[in-house]
């Protein structure tokens, strides 16, 4: 054990106080674009102070992700949770003002963060490594899963090949050592649809997009309950598209807590606003 920063842990490093980069990119990113909604709130009531507190919590969120480390994930679905965000509770005026703003800013991050250089180079880089040398690499890994997962569905697309069973098709399907990336063995194939229907075909793939479909009309408001729960619901179905995170430990759990937490709210609020309806003269 040894002190790194201000967390205590045997592996990890500096900056990165939750579980690991990826897992700390997701709440970051998660708490740094719901801040939106209460800053959003502060300032149209005047309430400057608390704006500027929260609006610093946030940057300081974003500072961590732009000059530490960030997930190639966090970079690709956070534009999309902004843009909700936007569409949701912004006029389009202010949308226009505000992406032309964030483009620049995004540039000037880009180009003032090593950090930030070296994460969207390796895109390119992973995959030619890949292609030419049969390596494994994030995303060419991916690749290579997505296809196998493809072929697998293929065999069973109706109801799947049974739970857990993905691990074993993966073992069938590999060729080459297992230090190359066509012999790699995996039991999840990043990706939260295929690996849905690896197991259980179409019809677990309908049962997943209906708790999807259900939670996002759950959270229809304009309160912060229902805005944390939509945002937890958004993340997780465009970060599935690159992980299966419901089936992950910790971003499992982030939807588990954001929706069973904030979906109790929005009923609860529901419930009381029917009484008072009921029992107004």
């Amino acid at each position: 054990m040894y002190f790194a920063g201000w967390k205590i842990s045997a592996t990890a490093p500096v900056g990165v106080p939750v579980r690991n980069y990826i897992d700390q990119s997701q709440e970051f990113a998660l708490c740094a674009v719901a801040l939106a909604y209460p800053i959003m709130t502060l300032l149209q009531t005047n309430r400057m102070r608390l704006a500027v507190l929260l609006t610093v919590i946030a940057l300081s969120l974003l500072a961590n992700m732009m000059f530490v480390v960030v997930s190639r994930t966090a970079l690709v679905t956070m534009p999309i949770m902004l843009a909700v965000f936007a569409l949701l509770h912004l006029k389009w005026r202010t949308n226009a003002i505000i992406f032309c703003t964030a483009v620049v800013l995004a540039g000037l991050a880009w180009t003032a963060s090593p950090q930030l250089q070296w994460t969207t180079t390796t895109f390119i880089r992973d995959y030619q490594i890949y292609k030419e040398l049969d390596q494994p690499t994030s995303i060419g890994l991916r690749l290579l899963f997505w296809q196998k997962s493809l072929r697998f569905i293929a065999e069973a697309p109706i109801a799947g090949h049974g739970t857990g069973s993905t691990r074993g098709l993966f073992e069938q399907a590999a060729t080459g050592p297992s230090v190359l990336a066509g012999g790699q063995v995996v039991s999840n194939p990043h990706n939260q649809t295929l690996n849905v229907a690896i197991q259980w075909g179409v019809l677990g793939v309908a049962v997943l997009y209906a708790m999807w479909w259900f939670h996002l009309r759950l959270f229809r408001g304009d309160d912060l309950a229902a805005w944390i729960g939509l945002l937890v619901v958004v993340q997780n179905i465009f970060t599935s598209l690159f992980n299966s995170h419901l089936f992950d430990f910790h971003e499992g759990w982030m939807y588990v807590l954001g929706v069973g937490v904030a979906g109790g709210m929005v009923l609860g609020a529901k419930r009381r606003a029917v009484m008072t309806a009921t029992h107004q003269p």
